[in-house]
Order: structure tokens, then sequence, then C-alpha cells
């Protein structure tokens, strides 16, 4: 779990985030082990601007990767660490590529994290019925 937060700190670092100033870094395992990375990159617009965990996730689905374990995610201003939790727009698209038991770590620092399942997060998520 230690590997997977350093690499959202490492995501954190190319977060583009003028306006908000709130830099987000996420790290996305896959069931075969394989980690994908992502940060928030804003636009004035705001509309077009994209989460961490959304970056993590479409980098995966673009590469073909489509089952998920967990995902670390570090944010915090400048100099500051907290522990965010992921946005009502992020749980919906997790909703879509993950299980109900997708790990979810917030994290302020290595040691210092909470781990939520995706249905805790999401209780009674927007599904499609098949």
């Amino acid at each position: 779990m230690k590997e997977l937060i350093r690499a959202a700190f490492e995501a954190r670092k190319y977060s583009y985030s003028p306006y908000s100033h709130f830099e987000v870094g996420a790290a996305l395992e896959c069931e075969d082990g394989t980690v994908f990375t992502g940060c928030n990159v804003e636009n004035a617009a705001y509309g077009p601007s994209n989460c961490a965990e959304r970056t993590a996730i479409f980098k995966a689905v673009s590469e073909g990767q489509k089952n998920f374990k967990r995902i670390a995610i570090v944010g915090g201003k400048k100099g500051e660490s907290v522990a965010p939790a992921p946005c009502g727009v992020c749980r919906q698209v997790m909703s879509e590529f993950c299980k109900p038991d997708f790990e979810i770590i917030m994290a302020k620092t290595e040691d210092d994290y909470e781990v939520m399942t995706l249905s805790e997060l999401l209780p009674k998520g927007f599904i499609l019925d098949e």
C-alpha cells in the first residue's frame, strides 16, 4: 500500500492547478499489478478540468485495462497534505469500471490514510441494468 501511496505523491508533482492551487495525485492498481498514475488538470472554464482519479482510470482504460484493485489518492495545497475523498463524478466513473469492493485509499502520508470500498463511498450508485 505504501508503494501505491508513494506513486500517488509522485503523480501529484505534475498537477496543473493554477486556479484552485489544490494539487492531487492518484495511483491506480490493476488486478494484474500494473499501476497507472494521474494528476488533476484544471482549465479556466472549469468544466473541461479533470480529476487525478479519472486521469488514472482513463489512462488505464485507453491502454486496454479494465480490471482494477484499488486507487491511492493524495492532495492538498502546495506544502500541505490532506486525505482527499473522490468527488461525485469520480465515484460514478469508478462505479462504471470497478467492483463494489474496489478500495479507495485516501492518504495524508504513507502512514496516515483511510481505506474505504467503492460501495461504502457510493452506496446507491447509478448503474444501468443490462
